[in-house]
């Protein structure tokens, strides 16, 4: 357990190769995957959204009249307040919230009003902090030594005697997550050094109380934490809720509102809605529904390629890349962890309508392909667990074809003509 180095370029946890260099690529590579859609919607083909993620507008039965920014925001904000606070575990009067345009947002503004410029900042998760936390750091001008386990944090602490803030990722995007204790310890040995807490609770801030038995956000001791609601349990949109000390909040709103990027109030009757409607049941029966898929992957593809942690499934990069190659046979040329990935979600959705979760993050935060809190009907829809491993199993074989015919026929599957 070491404090990892961060590339300052990107801050992503994997090589990117010469096929997806940059989120300029991704973006390519989003406009092919958006072709692939069109073709499959105007021939009737199905789609079926396996992103685990949920990122429509479910808007309740509003008066017409209500959906105006100049309206919402006024007959809205009160109950959002007292349901966002409720969502993270904070207490009325010590805390407060804010919505932004998305979680990455809300990490962004939460960074530039804590981070002092050229301070460090100690990131701790169980396995790397998020893109979206090292950009943030980086962008509000820390530097981040990013740690994973807690003797190599308390190392970090040690080494640096300039933290400003602690950056800790309760459910990492490898699906690992960290032991209630020592997030508490963690938070009790930052602040008796004067540093602040901002938690990452993307996804954790549901999965960690509703499947570990695990605190709110808030109640961990976080001076700030964020969470986005197109995650696990919630139904959308596709925002970031900021919640923790009020005076902070404050200043993180405000930052928000000078960047343009704070949540329109025209959906905070969408936002209301799901908070009203969330339980912590759903996020077990999304769990309970993905091993369903998780087993069947593994009994057709083997322990080799298919991981399991306790909440989701997930295919490495590296497996992939290993087995596109050894289907490819002799001759295949070579790709990185994450083209390998980009092109067997390519495919996936291309023969077999199924949209995953590598197309949601521009970059993905992971090389892995990960299968995740996918909804029973979804899948039942799909034809079950065994037809999703199926297209899995056909879409390696497709992928693998191509990668016979050289580097530039993947890109042209990964990029378009």
């Amino acid at each position: 357990m070491t404090a990892q180095a961060v590339r300052p370029s990107d801050g992503l946890p994997y090589a990117s190769g010469t096929i997806l260099p940059d989120t300029e690529s991704h973006l390519r590579k989003q406009a092919e995957a958006w072709r692939h859609i069109q073709h499959r919607r105007a021939a009737g083909a199905p789609l079926h959204n396996v992103t685990g993620l949920e990122r429509g507008l479910p808007m309740p039965d509003v008066d017409p009249w209500l959906m105006d920014d100049e309206w919402t925001g006024a007959l809205y904000g009160d109950r959002l307040r007292e349901l966002g606070l409720a969502h993270l575990g904070g207490t009325p009067g010590e805390h407060d919230i804010v919505v932004t345009n998305r979680l990455t947002a809300a990490l962004f503004a939460a960074m530039q009003v804590v981070v002092r410029p050229g301070s460090t900042v100690v990131g701790l998760s169980p396995s790397y902090s998020h893109p979206a936390v090292v950009r943030a750091v980086r962008d509000a001008g820390g530097r981040l030594a990013d740690t994973t386990g807690l003797e190599a944090y308390e190392r970090a602490l040690d080494a640096h005697p300039d933290v400003s803030v602690v950056a800790v990722t309760r459910l990492a995007v490898t699906y690992e997550a960290l032991d209630e204790a020592d997030i508490h310890r963690a938070v009790e040995l930052a602040h008796a050094r004067g540093a602040l807490v901002v938690v990452d609770d993307a996804g954790g801030a549901r999965v960690g109380p509703a499947a570990l038995g695990q605190p709110r956000t808030l109640r961990l001791g976080a001076d700030l934490g964020a969470t986005g609601l197109d995650k696990y349990g919630v139904a959308g949109p596709r925002v970031g809720l900021l919640g923790g000390r009020a005076d902070l909040v404050a200043r993180a709103r405000a930052r928000a509102y000078e960047l343009g990027s704070e949540c329109r109030p025209v959906l905070y009757p969408a936002v209301v809605r799901t908070l009203e409607t969330y339980t912590d049941e759903r996020v077990r029966e999304l769990i309970a529904s993905t091993r369903l898929v998780g087993a069947a992957l593994r009994e057709r593809l083997g322990g080799e390629l298919v991981q399991d942690t306790p909440f989701i499934t997930r295919l490495p990069g590296e497996a992939i890349n290993a087995e596109l190659a050894r289907r490819a046979g002799p001759g295949a040329p070579p790709l990185e962890p994450i083209e390998a990935t980009a092109a067997l979600a390519m495919v996936l959705l291309r023969d077999h309508g199924l949209l995953t979760v590598h197309f949601a993050g521009l970059p993905p935060g992971t090389a892995a392909l990960l299968v995740k809190f996918l909804p029973a009907g979804t899948v039942a829809a799909l034809g079950g667990p065994e037809a999703f491993a199926a297209a899995v199993d056909d879409s390696l074989d497709r992928a693998a074809a191509v990668l016979g015919k050289g580097e530039e026929a993947v890109r042209r599957l990964i990029l378009g003509p």
